[in-house]
């Protein structure tokens, strides 16, 4: 149900409360569930109750491919583990990246080679680097801030990224943009434009070579790794039982063969480029990863199949936020958040702000529902019009509202980039949110002066 009714500033209440409860309670699952059950009550009243357990409903098989592949890739991660591949890989590494800097380098340049889709840039790269980075005692936070800034950053910039196919979809087919060419060359034309992606990629090695330096939440992650030596904090314990421990990986004390690790990787990444279906990229991998390890007795066919329950269980905490983030996200377009916010801008808008103005509008919707391709796709038909009848030019004006969706996915403390890059590194989520803010603010900052240089002079 589309609702019909004008909340006015009530409107903005259900995320407001989602931000507030996070913040003070660190609870991520609970606060998006009350956020949603409060939207659900403004949108159907005394049938609230029936309404939000079909949305949950809906959510949950909507989403399934989801929910299986990251459960999936769980439970690949954690055969990894066990076979010592990851050991023999970070062995390799650390030879070749053998500081702190090195490390957070490398894994920025294997985040931007990795650009099919940001779900296979974020899990890759945590299962090849979080032990190389906790033998050199790197904070996970620096890790996961690197990894999610390497997600959806990177695919945007590419055209031939998950992400690329879904922006040039919702472009194609709007009025008065056939002159620039199909929505792939739209795209193209655009990615100079995409300023958030740009500035959110660069500002990452600023940080880790100290150009920018180490504020709030990160700094204190490095205290905490000079005084304890701990490169996760006490509130993280509980997404690192049952793996190796810690003083095992600090100390390098693990052996392993590299083609445990770099067969079954290789062939993930392979699969998923050749079918485009990440999902199956997944299941081939874990196949070969069995014909691998069981003749070789590296593991019995007992400890596969406890591997795939126990690594695929590891993952629920993060399918309980991502459930929770789809379910507040139906809830704000029933009360028809994202309109309310558009029409309330709208009038201040001019042609040489326009874009930068966009830019704003599509982060900020972005960052409080957690919809980086939802609010895109709701805003094209609207801004893009707009755009070409106030005399705005329409491809940074389309760069800024892909900018604003990467914006969300990279900072939004429930967007599924996010939890998907702190479970992927074994940190509680919101740790990673408030360590990484500082610096996507300052991503955003450039992208919103550039986009003000480029409206005025283009």
């Amino acid at each position: 149900m589309e609702t019909t009714v004008n909340f006015g500033l009530l409107t903005l209440l259900p995320p407001l409360v989602v931000i507030v409860f996070a913040l003070i309670t660190r609870r991520t699952f609970e606060a998006l569930i009350l956020g949603a059950l409060i939207g659900y009550v403004m949108a159907y009243g005394s049938g609230f109750f029936g309404a939000f357990l079909r949305g949950l409903q809906d959510v949950v098989a909507g989403d399934i491919w989801m929910f299986i592949t990251l459960g999936l890739f769980g439970s690949f991660v954690l055969l990894l583990q066990k076979s010592k591949g990851t050991f023999g890989f970070a062995n390799l590494v650390q030879k070749l990246s053998n500081t702190r800097k090195k490390s957070l380098l490398t894994s920025w340049v294997l985040g931007i080679l990795i650009f099919m889709d940001d779900y296979l840039n974020i899990l890759t790269i945590a299962a090849s680097m979080r032990h190389v980075c906790d033998r050199q005692k790197t904070p996970r936070e620096m890790l996961a801030y690197v990894i999610d800034s390497t997600g959806a950053p990177v695919c945007v910039l590419i055209p031939i990224s998950t992400w690329a196919v879904f922006y040039g979809g919702i472009i194609a087919d709007q009025p008065g943009m056939a002159e620039y060419g199909s929505g792939f060359q739209i795209y193209v034309q655009s990615i100079p434009f995409i300023f958030y992606g740009w500035t959110a990629v660069i500002v990452v090695p600023l940080v880790i070579v100290g150009i920018i330096p180490l504020v709030f939440g990160m700094k204190k992650a490095y205290e905490r790794v000079e005084t304890t030596g701990r490169v996760y904090s006490l509130a993280s314990d509980k997404y690192n039982l049952g793996k190796d421990s810690l003083e095992e990986l600090t100390h390098g004390e693990a052996t392993g063969k590299v083609r445990y690790f770099a067969i079954p990787m290789i062939i993930l990444v392979a699969v998923t480029i050749y079918t485009g279906d990440l999902l199956v990229g997944l299941v081939i991998a874990i196949i070969v990863g069995m014909l691998m390890y069981l003749p070789t007795k590296l593991m019995s066919f007992g400890e596969f199949s406890e591997c795939l329950s126990t690594g695929f269980a590891s993952m629920i905490p993060m399918l309980f936020i991502l459930a929770g983030a789809f379910l507040i996200k139906q809830s704000m377009d029933e009360i028809g958040l994202p309109q309310y916010v558009i029409n309330g801008v709208l009038p201040f808008m001019n042609a040489s702000m326009f874009p930068a103005i966009t830019f704003v509008v599509v982060a900020a919707l972005s960052f409080v529902t957690g919809s980086n391709w939802g609010i895109p796709a709701l805003t094209v038909p609207i801004l893009i019009p707009l755009a070409l009848a106030g005399g705005a030019n329409p491809i940074i004006t389309f760069a800024a509202i892909v900018s604003g969706g990467t914006f969300g996915s990279h900072a939004c403390f429930y967007s599924d980039a996010t939890v998907l890059t702190s479970q992927s590194c074994g940190i509680e989520n919101l740790e990673h949110a408030f360590t990484q803010i500082p610096y996507a603010a300052i991503s955003a900052i450039l992208a919103v002066i550039l986009f003000v240089i480029a409206g005025i002079a283009l």
